[in-house]
């Protein structure tokens, strides 16, 4: 009995979550896709991201244990450095001075496996943007998602202040399975 109430309670709490996310961004709850911090353990949460609207590749496999590297130059609008370091690996790239579509191209070009693109308002932690192309030929074959940029501030934030050159993460997680799984959300973001 107790496991039907707590399991009740559990998908009130979802529903709720997603009427209230419903009435802050065009996306739906199932238009996101969800991923967990391993390490470091300070910001061990599941994040949620926005997949880029007409370009760009889906996730084919689980990647339960693969690094989140922060891209150099931080806005990916050039080519990469530690191209040996970003080979195989998802990229954290900064929102800025050039298109989505841009910087995945660069972080495909340099061997990385997926991109997430945090906004640069660090203060939003509600609002995710549609990532359209930008009308040139360029057609990268990656997945490509955006962050809220409270969310990478604090990815980066942390990684810097532990002096650590990347997190561990997994991804994609299937929220739905959460029953069995804790609900570890960053504090700072409703979803």
């Amino acid at each position: 009995m107790a496991n039907a109430v707590r399991a009740a309670a559990l998908l009130l709490y979802l529903w709720s979550v997603f009427v209230q996310f419903s009435g802050l961004s065009g996306l739906g709850i199932n238009e996101l896709l969800y991923f967990r911090v391993i390490s470091p353990e300070e910001i061990g949460y599941i994040f949620s991201a926005a997949p880029a609207k007409d370009f760009g590749g889906d996730f084919t496999s689980f990647y339960d244990e693969i690094l989140l590297v922060p891209a150099e130059p931080a806005d990916a609008c050039s080519e990469l450095k530690d191209r040996e370091i970003i080979q195989g690996q998802v990229i954290l790239v900064e929102r800025g001075e050039c298109s989505f579509v841009q910087k995945t191209h660069y972080v495909e070009e340099a061997g990385g496996k997926a991109v997430l693109i945090a906004d640069n308002a660090v203060d939003n932690d509600s609002q995710y943007l549609d990532m359209i192309t930008d009308g040139t030929s360029a057609k990268p074959n990656i997945p490509a998602l955006f962050l809220l940029g409270r969310d990478g501030m604090m990815i980066r934030r942390s990684l810097q202040r532990q002096a650590l050159p990347w997190a561990v993460i997994s991804i994609p997680v299937n929220v739905s399975s959460l029953a069995s799984f804790p609900l570890k959300q960053p504090p700072w973001t409703l979803w």
